[in-house]
């Protein structure tokens, strides 16, 4: 890690960023920065440090609900959404679709009655909405009224920031409510590989820390073809750039709050699509939150976004073993690992509740093996080997059952026969039918009548 660490401050030192918007680079010069010959700007070790020490190493990422607030940073996993995916899979012909408003409002209700996703951000994009700001507000209008756990939201241009918070102050309560405990953080990606700005997303991250708002700063570099195929170059790439969202951060607002999204991806080589899925991106994910972790800093990476279009054996395989190793790393906020399909161009409702599913039995494994007397259990054993020959029913038994044991929704653990008997249904199966059950029952409104008609009087909010 030491060796990647110094080769990312040496291309911040040496190389530097490019393309810097003005008023980021009179921002930088302020803290610091050195302006290169040809034009770009060199940040120096010093600064990087000052950043990396300043920067928030645990927070919280406030729910509606206070009690679905999470603290992030630490030794602490937990697994959500993201994405922007602009096909859904239908339901009924099994085949994809343009994802649309309505699809949206139904993955945020779905996934606020599971359990073990942690936070929600928006993981389709409404391709039935005219435009850009029709978009934005009418994403985060279906947060609001679908779930209270935190959630994140994209913001497609700065100007959309301002008044979007005016719908979120409304909902919280009144002007400057929202400020106070935000409830939503921003994904931005200002930085572009290679080691570049992107002049509107930087725009964004200063409306957003006016506001006071939390920000995921993303690197989404592809090995191969944005950064190098190496592995080990790669990460150095990687680590480097998002150094320098968290230094760019820092001289706007020290001590904001920032998630140090290094999300490695990959591409197929011999064809040059994203490849979502295999064991390249299971460890480049795994080590990037090692990395960001050995820095003490609060660490995002992405995980389940498998190639499959079916949620078949690759299905499960991919998103099985990226996600495992990237909570295993201690991956603190493991994003895109719940619902996404198709190298992230799909959405399915299916697969988040398959995904929930295995994300309760990768919490299980992250608890590991608890080692005491009483577990160890000595006069236990003695007991059953001198007395019925086995456990069933014993003490020690009935109460590591349910402190102890995982049980699955869905998994089918029957015997042949009575799978069979039961229909010989598949994990896509018995998942619809537990889509249909949540989205039946679960109709939650999370937005008080008198409110949504305020909003809906302000704003072009477009679901009925």
């Amino acid at each position: 890690m030491g060796s990647i660490y110094q080769t990312a401050l040496r291309l911040l030192a040496e190389l530097g960023m490019g393309e810097v918007p003005d008023r980021l680079r009179k921002t930088l010069e302020g803290a610091g920065v050195q302006n290169l010959e040809n034009g770009r700007i060199a940040l120096p070790r010093s600064l990087v440090e000052d950043a990396i020490a300043s920067t928030p190493k645990t927070f919280p990422l406030h729910g509606r609900d206070p009690n679905r607030t999470i603290e992030v940073g630490g030794d602490s996993v937990h697994f959500g959404t993201g994405g922007a995916a602009v096909q859904t899979l239908d339901r009924e012909s099994r085949l994809y679709r343009p994802s649309t408003l309505a699809d949206l409002h139904d993955f945020t209700r779905l996934q606020d009655a599971l359990v073990n996703v942690s936070w929600f951000t928006r993981c389709c994009i409404a391709t039935d909405l005219p435009d850009e700001w029709t978009l934005d507000i009418n994403t985060a209008y279906a947060l609001m009224r679908g779930t209270t756990k935190p959630v994140a939201t994209a913001f497609t241009l700065a100007e959309h920031v301002a008044p979007i918070v005016g719908m979120f102050d409304m909902i919280a309560g009144g002007e400057g409510a929202f400020a106070k405990r935000p409830f939503v953080k921003a994904h931005i990606s200002p930085v572009i590989s290679p080691m570049r700005f992107g002049a509107d997303a930087v725009d964004t991250v200063y409306e957003c820390l006016a506001h006071n708002i939390p920000v995921s700063c993303i690197t989404a570099a592809q090995a191969g073809a944005t950064a190098p195929a190496t592995l080990a170059g790669f990460l150095a790439q990687s680590l480097a750039e998002t150094l320098a969202s968290l230094v760019m951060v820092h001289a706007i607002k020290p001590g904001h709050p920032m998630v140090f999204s290094n999300w490695p991806l990959v591409i197929d080589l011999r064809t040059g699509a994203f490849a979502g899925g295999g064991g390249e991106i299971a460890v480049l994910n795994a080590a990037s939150a090692q990395l960001i972790n050995w820095l003490g800093l609060v660490s995002g990476v992405a995980a389940s976004m498998t190639d499959a279009k079916a949620l078949d054996a690759q299905y499960g395989m991919e998103k099985g073993l990226t996600s495992l190793a990237a909570a295993l790393a201690g991956g603190n906020l493991i994003y895109e690992s719940s619902g996404m399909t198709s190298a992230l161009l799909g959405a399915s409702f299916e697969a988040f509740v398959l995904d929930n599913d295995m994300h309760a039995a990768t919490y299980r494994i992250l608890r590991g093996v608890e080692v005491s007397d009483e577990m160890l259990g000595f006069d236990a054993i003695r007991e059953a080997v001198l007395g019925e020959g086995h456990f069933l029913g014993g003490a020690q038994t009935i109460a590591a059952m349910e402190r102890d044991y995982v049980y699955p929704d869905l998994a089918d653990r029957d015997t042949p026969r009575a799978w069979a008997e039961g229909g010989a249904l598949s994990a896509w199966d018995r998942a619809s039918v537990r889509v249909d059950e949540i989205l039946a029952t679960h109709q939650p409104t999370y937005i008080d009548d008198k409110t949504d008609a305020k909003l809906r009087d302000m704003f072009d909010i477009q679901y009925p």
